[in-house]
């Protein structure tokens, strides 16, 4: 395991996250998120990004893509299970951990094509770990 740390969040990912360029830019992408990286993150975006977080909201575009994205809570460490690719899609799971709970997400990502490496959907689930 790799274990990284990027500004104040702990971020742990398995070393073959990184042998794909689109494994490396989920898992800076995840990064980006955990870490409220505006920047990093809206150069990541399709400017049409549609973001849906299942069972909750959708999300269209990226300014209201970043105003969605920044952190609730004090998050403390992210896990990244597994990074999988293929053609202009990708999916990632893990856990994130808060201050006082955690959170299993599964994201799946497409692409804007397979070359290119701007996200234009993300669809997101998220279910609160009881411990």
């Amino acid at each position: 395991m790799v274990q990284s740390k990027f500004c104040e969040v702990k971020i742990i990912c398995a070393e073959d996250c990184g042998n794909a360029p689109k494994k490396i830019r989920i898992k800076e992408f995840i990064t980006a998120m955990a870490n409220n990286d505006q920047i990093y993150i809206a150069e990541s975006l399709a400017s049409n990004i549609v973001w849906e977080i299942v069972g909750e909201k959708t999300v269209h575009g990226e300014a209201e893509f970043l105003r969605n994205s920044q952190p609730h809570n004090n998050i403390s460490e992210v896990h990244i299970h597994n990074i999988i690719t293929h053609g202009n899609t990708c999916a990632a799971n893990g856990t994130v951990k808060f201050d006082t709970r955690s959170i299993a997400f599964s994201h799946i990502y497409r692409f804007s094509s397979a070359r290119n490496v701007k996200i234009k959907e993300i669809t997101s689930f998220f279910i609160e770990i009881f411990i």
